[in-house]
């Protein structure tokens, strides 16, 4: 860890004109005795760093010294994918290497272009969660993406609405969508998706297994996807719609906003700008609660099953929010 650390410095150190101590400590996760440690050991090894006191100073690699540290270690190239997701290389037990990589590949960058990277990677962050989201635990995931790698045979436990249940699987990939990681696995004629925060236990064998050739990862996720969602919304409800009801409803989801872009005008629209939007629905009651949700700038017109719960519901409203 500790030799990996020094090489890390070394080439942040090519990379910036100069460097505090405080600011390796933070970007190491380590403290400033460590990194005046770690300058120390750099030093005692022939490399020509010295510290420029000061308001301004800092560490800084003698003029015209330079070392070519960019070849790429194992994990640094399973680190490759993940470049900028310093989040999830955490979570899958990569994030040393992807901080070594990066470093790396700016450092190989000629002169303008490692500072232009350099400027692009201090001012641009990708957050992959929702607002009022955070990550869920995966526990289970370092273990499962090195099974994915090499493709070993994987016994586990997994909760799923159904409750609890044993599988013995082939994993063939992972996934992170929406801030949580999936795995796709074979177990015997299924291929499955198995929300990697529910994995209860997990052992990885010794066996290995064949990896379909001809399977492709995100191809499979796309076509699963699709299928998802057309069987998790088998129907379909006609809503009368104003505008603002509309930019309420397509923050539902890339479902709502598909059926909100392909909006029908009323004529006359009037003020409120009405339209008719075919939405995809999971049952009646759940059509009805969305048009609820939308009051008062919605109303359900098909089928009549919906319309007649909001009804019902919305009377049941009234009659409990009446004033004495």
């Amino acid at each position: 860890m500790r030799a990996s650390r020094l090489l890390s410095i070394l080439i942040l150190l090519q990379l910036r004109p100069q460097i505090t101590a405080p600011a390796l400590a933070r970007e190491f996760e380590v403290s400033v005795r460590t990194i005046l440690r770690d300058i120390d050991e750099l030093s005692a090894a022939g490399v020509p760093v010295y510290a420029e006191r000061g308001r301004s100073g800092g560490f800084k690699l003698r003029e015209g010294f330079a070392t070519r540290l960019n070849g790429l270690l194992g994990d640094e190239a399973q680190a490759l994918p993940l470049l900028g997701l310093p989040g999830a290389a955490s979570e899958l037990g990569l994030g040393g290497a992807s901080q070594r990589l990066r470093l790396k590949l700016q450092s190989a960058l000629p002169g303008e272009s490692a500072a232009l990277a350099g400027r692009l990677q201090a001012r641009l962050h990708v957050d992959p969660l929702d607002w009022y989201q955070g990550g869920e635990p995966a526990a289970h995931l370092p273990a499962l993406a090195q099974a994915v790698l090499e493709c070993r045979r994987v016994e586990l436990r997994y909760l799923s609405w159904k409750g609890e249940r044993d599988w013995r699987a082939e994993p063939l990939g992972l996934v992170l969508k929406g801030g949580s990681w999936y795995a796709v696995a074979r177990a015997g004629a299924r291929t499955l998706t198995l929300k990697v925060a529910n994995i209860q236990s997990l052992s990885v064998g010794e066996e290995s297994f064949e990896r379909p050739a001809d399977f492709d990862l995100s191809t499979w996720w796309q076509a699963s996807l699709q299928r998802f969602e057309r069987e998790l919304r088998p129907e379909v409800a006609v809503i009368r719609i104003t505008a603002e009801g509309r930019r309420r409803l397509a923050e539902k989801g890339s479902y709502a906003a598909q059926a909100v872009a392909a909006a029908v005008p009323e004529k006359p629209a009037g003020p409120q700008r009405w339209a008719r939007v075919k939405l995809p629905i999971e049952s009646v009651d759940q059509a009805a609660r969305l048009v609820m949700s939308l009051a008062p700038e919605a109303e359900a017109m098909e089928p009549v099953a919906v319309r007649a719960r909001v009804a019902e519901w919305a009377g049941e409203l009234v009659r409990r929010h009446a004033m004495a």
